[in-house]
């Protein structure tokens, strides 16, 4: 049998990142039109539908990292896939907002098992040589979504309504669940995992005490509270003309800067060095922010910075995991850490950034990023000092 390149496992696993962070994005980009279906919704119900995707991950993170090394990789994301295509698949049915919230709830399940399997899964078939490019290609994964949702799926909802896009994405997810059944090698036979609560609260002890496992998840945690609702809420603070221009430049510059200087920076630096690099950059950006606020050139100089400065970040939390850890099993449960700070960050972001803003105005916006950069680099050389004394 022909053997596989790297390359194509690794834009296949890539891709199916794609079709998880689309369970996300398929709600978000037609928010105002699931609204108009769900009148009775309210802001609450609404957001719920977005977020209540992220609750698995936020409780459960750590302990999809110990089920996803048990039961194997390759049979965790090909049914994780499936999953998620019979999901949408009925999602794109006219369904009463209690079952279509639940149906989100269950979709947290399958969004969590890619997000920690795929990665383990690229960092084991990625030669070392290539592990930043590929894990920075990962990283990329929502931003790219995003971008491709707003330019693909959100004309197709309002061509052909909501359901559309949800039956598109199911076709999607069943379409990346074949070609990755083919194209992964088959697991060796599943270990039977007995999780008690209290062995799940000894794992999580064990990860967030090793200065290993836990370091790419807290320096991802700072990004993630920082990127997530400084892309909210700065474009509408800085207002006019510059709102579409910060709203569509940002994403846009943090997915360059990753894939270019991010890149560039892993090849001549430990992974750990570029996440602070990154940070050290956010804060020199919300420095100008702070002093340039309402000079329109100085908002968009500080923005662009800092959303590349966040890029850098992105990319190199990734690339940590397998610099730091050797082992699938350290990986896999370093990458459900991740994905468990991850969201803890993208739900209270947003939040805290907003009332920051309504008590301070936009130095509000400049202190947060600068405290949660700072903050990041504090974490790592905290971390760094205890690798160095174990």
């Amino acid at each position: 049998m022909r053997q596989i390149s790297p390359l194509w496992i690794v834009l296949a696993l890539w891709g199916a990142g794609l079709g998880a962070a689309a369970q996300f994005g398929k709600i978000a980009v037609i928010y105002d039109l699931i609204a108009a279906s769900y009148p009775q919704a309210g802001p609450t119900g609404l957001g719920l539908l977005v977020s209540i995707v992220g609750f698995t991950g936020l409780v459960f993170g750590t302990t999809a990292g110990i089920l996803v090394q048990g039961y194997g990789y390759r049979r965790v994301l090909v049914a994780a896939l499936a999953l998620g295509a019979v999901l949408s698949g009925v999602q794109a049915l006219d369904l009463p907002l209690a079952v279509m919230l639940a149906l989100r709830a269950v979709e947290g399940v399958s969004h969590l098992a890619i997000v920690v399997a795929a990665p383990v899964l690229i960092a084991q078939v990625t030669p070392v040589a290539r592990q930043g490019l590929a894990m920075t290609l990962w990283s990329s994964f929502f931003a790219v979504t995003f971008a491709l949702l707003a330019l693909v799926g959100r004309p197709l909802a309002e061509a052909f309504g909501p359901g559309a896009l949800m039956a598109a994405h199911g076709t999607y997810m069943a379409g990346f669940a074949a070609l990755l059944a083919v194209l992964l090698p088959a697991d060796p036979p599943s270990q039977r995992v007995a999780l008690s609560f209290t062995a799940v609260l000894r794992q999580h002890g064990h990860i967030y005490a090793s200065a290993t496992l836990a370091a790419p998840a807290m320096g991802f945690f700072c990004y993630t509270i920082t990127y997530v609702a400084v892309l909210t809420l700065l474009p509408p603070l800085a207002g006019g003309a510059l709102q579409p221009v910060l709203a569509t430049a940002m994403p846009l510059v943090s997915i360059a800067v990753s894939l270019t200087l991010g890149v560039w920076l892993l090849g001549r630096m430990t992974a750990v060095r570029a996440v602070m690099a990154g940070f050290a950059a956010a804060c020199a950006a919300a420095l100008i922010l702070l002093s340039f606020w309402g000079h329109p050139y100085g908002v968009i100089t500080g923005s662009l910075i800092m959303a590349g400065a966040l890029g850098l970040v992105q990319g190199a939390s990734f690339a940590a995991i397998p610099q730091l850890n050797a082992g699938g099993a350290a990986r896999a449960q370093a990458a459900g850490a991740v994905a468990q700070l991850g969201n803890l960050g993208t739900t209270t972001g947003t939040p805290i950034l907003s009332a920051l803003i309504l008590s301070q105005g936009s130095a509000g916006l400049a202190l947060f990023v600068l405290g949660f950069s700072l903050l990041g680099i504090v974490l790592h050389l905290w971390q760094a000092g205890r690798r160095k004394v174990a």
